[in-house]
């Protein structure tokens, strides 16, 4: 991916805050790539119309054999885009691009229950809490929150 050195400037920092992802707070770009890159199906970024990249997402399949056609999604908007509706974007392009790669459904495992404008959004965008994972996160400031599995059903049938 040419644009990963840009793409890790957004990253970084939200791996570092350790508040809402699990990645490892001192990742490397080298694993962060592997993590990000490699081992999903596909990665994406969001660019502005300068072709400045404002957020990224990866989409890859939530399990294997019987439960490929659940996809698992992963964004993260820059801190300068946010508000501004990128994740919104990436997130309807994400369903578009589940449907088209065969995916009949797309759940997050891990939403933190302290991210209330992620939650908020997922479930504008037809994602429903299926699950609550109680004290599943040790937040850096808040200590033990929830996680919250969260789920959308794309196919038919």
């Amino acid at each position: 991916m040419e644009d990963w050195p840009e793409v890790w400037r957004i990253l970084e920092p939200v791996f570092e805050a350790g508040d809402t992802y699990t990645f490892p707070t001192d990742l490397d770009s080298s694993s962060a790539f592997e993590k990000w890159v490699t081992y999903p199906l596909r990665t994406f970024v969001a660019e502005d119309e300068e072709g400045k990249i404002l957020g990224t997402y990866f989409i890859k399949p939530n399990q294997e054999a019987g439960g490929a056609h659940v996809c698992n999604c992963g964004y993260v908007t820059s801190v300068n885009a946010r508000g501004k509706g990128v994740a919104s974007e990436m997130c309807v392009h994400s369903q578009v691009t589940a449907i088209e790669e065969g995916f009949k459904a797309m759940q997050y495992n891990f939403v933190v229950s302290t991210n209330e404008g992620a939650v908020r959004l997922w479930q504008k965008h037809g994602f429903e809490i299926v699950g609550t994972l109680p004290k599943a996160f040790e937040h850096p400031s808040k200590g033990l929150v929830d996680a919250y599995v969260m789920y959308k059903w794309l196919g038919k049938g």
